[in-house]
């Protein structure tokens, strides 16, 4: 379950920043963590070591939590989504439903 949990994680923290990393480290960490390939597969695919798939995920990570440890994009969103579930169990106006599901809709 772990695993899962983390590969949950980093493609959060992917789609929050994925774009500020490198382009060869955003193609390697979306073929592993979003199309579930191997580091064989990733390795294959490019021509290039196993090593260097390895190197360009730990650094790609690495700098993904990063700039989750310095923004906390994620985590603020994260606690947004929770009160606006919280905010629904107390509304009955349809209007305000419907704002707190737009809010929930944009930061998914």
């Amino acid at each position: 379950m772990e695993k899962i949990s983390k590969t949950i994680r980093f493609n959060k923290l992917f789609n929050l920043y994925g774009k500020l990393l490198s382009s060869t480290q955003q193609e390697i960490l979306e073929s592993y963590f979003c199309f579930d390939l191997s580091i064989s597969e990733i390795a294959s695919e490019r021509n290039i070591s196993r090593a260097a798939v390895e190197d360009a995920l730990s650094k790609g990570s690495k700098k993904l939590e990063e700039y989750e440890s310095t923004l906390h994009l994620l985590e603020n969103n994260e606690e947004i989504i929770k009160n606006c579930a919280n905010l629904k169990k107390n509304l009955s106006n349809p209007k305000d439903l419907e704002l707190i599901e737009d809010i929930e809709r944009r930061l998914k």
